[in-house]
């Protein structure tokens, strides 16, 4: 290929990025828009509900006596159901000696090899547990399952909040997903015997976590509130009791095992003609990571169970309880992994071609910048950056307003450099899907042990 023909290629391919950039870009001010227009919802009782929480684990010793304990000081009248796969350490005899002392405390064993074959089946074990101890004459509609992680921390109000008229206080309503923020967002020192760039690094890894999370995510949840399409996530999820019957069949096995059993989970709920909804005035706090090679593997699980539960697209576009609007959000949420491997050529490679071009034929180059690349190459990096980097404004206004203005632009901008690396994360599930590796890849907690603090029902 001479250099003609490349000039023309990167010309081609940047016209198309920006097309798609500029389509993309849309799609965000839509979210921008819904995300602050969005108003209060107003709370309800949680003594109308029965609260079950359930917690799966694994080796997780570090950090499920700190949330018993919590969970106990401020969930009293729950039931935590505590699901062991076959802990290799004191994880068991942890939750034991709390189930001694608290008929709210119940311990679930899974021993190998049923053991640590996925969330999925971990789960399942919870709810026949469940279904086995409730009575028979209990009302299941108002029986609520929570999904929380070993190291949650919910918001002391997110019961009241979830019990509300337009959430479960709605009888259509089948599952609720809460917030998610990162606990350690604000450690400056997440690695104590680590140099400045490694912890500069991991600071800022956790907090663009935590802006994904309370900025972008939570916008896209509000928007699928007009399109009825809210998904779940693994952390936060909470499920109605007679919504997970119509699931479980024969078998009682509501989650179906998938790598993302959180969307299935909810897209199985929606299907079956339940609404499912988003609460930002409650959350959950969780860990974030600030090691990226445990980063990787997380996202990489994620996108390889997006990737799986593309079989159920065909049933979404032909169920008549999803609206329009609400199968092509679905739609296109099923499809960004491929739109990421696609993406790994039409954005980097003009890049790299132009430069080479530059360096080899300097003159050709610079005339194709003088009669409009210049123009469309600019537009190129602006609506690449700009659509991602707005999120920092946003977590600065909506999120943590005591933060500099001028902080929360640059890890915006960081940010926008962080989602090139779901460009790599789908190359490496779509490497897994091939040769068929399918597994649980459990993601390592930080070895740290972090101050949760007093938690509180609002913003300081």
């Amino acid at each position: 290929m001479n250099h003609f023909q490349e000039s023309g290629f990167v010309g081609l391919a940047m016209a198309l990025a920006l097309v798609i950039s500029a389509t993309f870009t849309l799609y965000v001010i839509l979210l921008v828009i819904a995300y602050l227009r969005t108003k209060p919802q107003p709370p309800g009782d949680a003594n109308d509900f029965s609260w079950h929480f359930f917690i799966p684990c694994r080796d997780e010793e570090s950090v499920i006596g700190g949330t018993l304990h919590y969970l106990r000081e401020y969930f009293p009248d729950v039931h935590l159901w505590v699901i062991d796969d076959d802990s290799e350490d004191e994880t068991a005899a942890i939750v034991h000696d709390h189930a001694k002392r608290s008929p709210y405390v119940h311990l679930v064993r899974r021993r190998r090899p049923h053991a640590r074959t996925g969330k999925s089946h971990a789960l399942n074990a919870a709810y026949k547990a469940l279904d086995d101890w409730l009575p028979a004459d209990v009302n299941r509609t108002s029986v609520i399952v929570a999904v929380f992680d070993a190291d949650a921390r919910p918001s002391i109000n997110a019961l009241d909040v979830c019990a509300g008229p337009s959430l479960f206080g709605d009888a259509e309503m089948g599952a609720v997903q809460i917030e998610v923020r990162m606990v350690n967002r604000n450690i400056r020192e997440p690695l104590p015997d680590g140099t400045k760039l490694q912890n500069w690094f991991g600071r800022t890894l956790v907090r663009l976590q935590d802006i994904e999370f309370r900025a972008a995510i939570s916008a896209i949840q509000i928007s699928r509130r007009t399109t009825k399409s809210v998904c779940m996530g693994g952390n936060g999820q909470l499920s109605r009791m007679s919504a997970l019957d119509e699931l479980a069949g024969h078998d009682r096995e509501p989650w179906r095992g998938s790598l993302l059993e959180d969307f299935e989970l909810g897209l199985h709920i929606m299907l079956a003609g339940y609404r499912t909804g988003y609460a930002t005035e409650a959350w959950v706090d969780q860990e974030a990571l600030y090691s990226l090679p445990r980063f990787m593997t997380q996202r990489t699980r994620w996108c390889q169970g997006t990737m799986q539960c593309m079989r159920y697209l065909s049933k979404a576009w032909r169920s008549p309880h999803l609206t329009n609007s609400g199968v092509v959000e679905i739609s296109y949420y099923l499809v960004q992994p491929w739109l990421w491997l696609v993406g790994t050529v039409i954005y980097p490679l003009p890049i790299l071609i132009f430069l080479n071009n530059l360096v080899l034929y300097p003159e050709p180059t610079l005339t194709f910048l003088r009669t409009g690349g210049a123009v469309e190459f600019s537009l190129y990096l602006v609506f690449g950056i700009t659509q991602f980097a707005v999120w920092g404004y946003l977590y600065h206004r909506h999120c943590e307003p005591s933060l500099g203005l001028l902080r929360c632009l640059g890890w915006g901008i960081a940010y926008a450099t962080m989602i090139y690396l779901f460009y790599v994360i789908a190359w490496r599930a779509l490497g897994r899907l091939l040769i068929g590796r399918v597994g649980w890849a459990k993601t390592r907690r930080n070895a740290e042990v972090f101050a949760l603090g007093q938690p509180v029902a609002k913003d300081a």
